[in-house]
């Protein structure tokens, strides 16, 4: 039995960090284990420009803790009225790594989303051209649209056509939930890759209703059913270099957690890592581990792998740890699944 792995330092392909007294609360948890991160540029206001996407990286490198190299990687909001030219000037000064598209109303802070994607085609033509990836929430808001059926009509109505119509562009599924968003990934070719978070390789739609509502099991997408999560944990062990790591860590206070209208969103930040390393493990496939968390990703986004490593250790009894942190007079909890954690980083 393995009850040790070394691997390169990891790469968080999808983060959100949020801003001001949270950003400083939460941001050592995932320089603590991760080289670089893209960062989601949902905040309000949105990261719309070149000019707030840098004045977002020096807040967010002001919190980096004493001795971190830890690396933000910044994202542009997609607006209806995002222009060409201002992409072709963010990707000269290296201003943007990737430009996110949030469906409008799909998720927290999107309301400034694109609300038609043949709107945003002038855009998609100038990152093709360039070579710039867009980072896609796939899913559509149709009222009408069963939320368990969000993501396979996301790939039918939006994904797809956009696909056909730019068959160049770079792109990221974000935080895959279904089997159907794993077989579309599956037969496409290397432009289109997917992020895997760790709470969609644990979780099923059950855990949010197991014991009453569970507001700390919601994120959006939503977790669906074992067929799906089978479908993920399949496509995370494969080796395949389309799928690769993207915590979606999304902190909320917990006054917005536990309401009516709860806010979507999974703070993993702490304990991805681990989780992560016991799926693999689980599934007989540590062998795997460090091209998913470490290699693909990186390799996708043109970088080198990190230079140094992490170690990781297969505790004998649950990892103990404080389930929550604080911040300003309220907390924010950890993601704390019914799976006990095993496996913790070795400091």
């Amino acid at each position: 039995m393995n009850n040790e792995i070394s691997i390169i330092r990891p790469d968080d392909w999808h983060l959100h960090l949020r801003d001001g007294d949270m950003l400083a609360a939460v941001l050592p948890s995932s320089a603590k284990i991760y080289g670089r991160a893209i960062v989601m540029p949902n905040l309000v206001p949105p990261v719309t420009t070149a000019r707030l996407a840098e004045d977002y990286r020096r807040r967010i490198i002001s919190f980096r803790p004493e001795g971190s190299h830890f690396d933000p990687l910044m994202t542009c909001y997609l607006t209806d009225t995002t222009s060409a030219d201002d992409i072709h000037t963010a990707y000269a000064v290296k201003a943007f790594h990737a430009v996110k598209l949030f469906p409008a109303g799909a998720t927290t802070n999107s309301a400034n989303g694109v609300t038609d994607i043949k709107k945003v085609y002038p855009v998609l033509e100038a990152m093709q051209e360039i070579g710039m990836p867009l980072s896609v929430h796939g899913e559509v808001t149709d009222p009408e649209v069963d939320i368990f059926d969000r993501e396979a009509v996301f790939i039918d109505r939006v994904l797809d056509p956009t696909r056909r119509d730019f068959p160049d562009l770079k792109i990221v599924f974000e935080h895959l939930t279904s089997k159907a968003g794993v077989d579309y990934v599956l037969a496409q070719d290397k432009n289109m890759v997917a992020t895997i978070t760790p709470h969609h390789l644990l979780l099923t739609r059950n855990d949010l209703f197991k014991g009453g509502m569970n507001p700390y099991m919601y994120c959006l997408p939503v977790a669906k059913t074992f067929e799906d999560r089978d479908a993920i944990r399949k496509a995370a062990v494969s080796g395949d270099e389309r799928f690769f790591l993207g915590t979606d860590s999304a902190p909320h206070f917990s006054r917005a957690k536990e309401k009516a209208g709860a806010a979507a969103g999974i703070f993993n930040a702490p304990t991805s890592i681990g989780y992560v390393t016991q799926i693999f493990d689980e599934l007989g496939a540590l062998k795997k581990l460090e091209g998913f968390t470490s290699i693909y990703g990186a390799r996708f986004y043109g970088f080198s792998p990190n230079g140094n490593t992490i170690t990781l250790a297969k505790r004998e009894t649950p990892v103990e740890m404080d389930w929550q942190i604080k911040v300003g007079g309220d907390t924010v909890k950890i993601f704390k699944p019914d799976t006990p954690l095993f496996w913790d980083l070795v400091d």
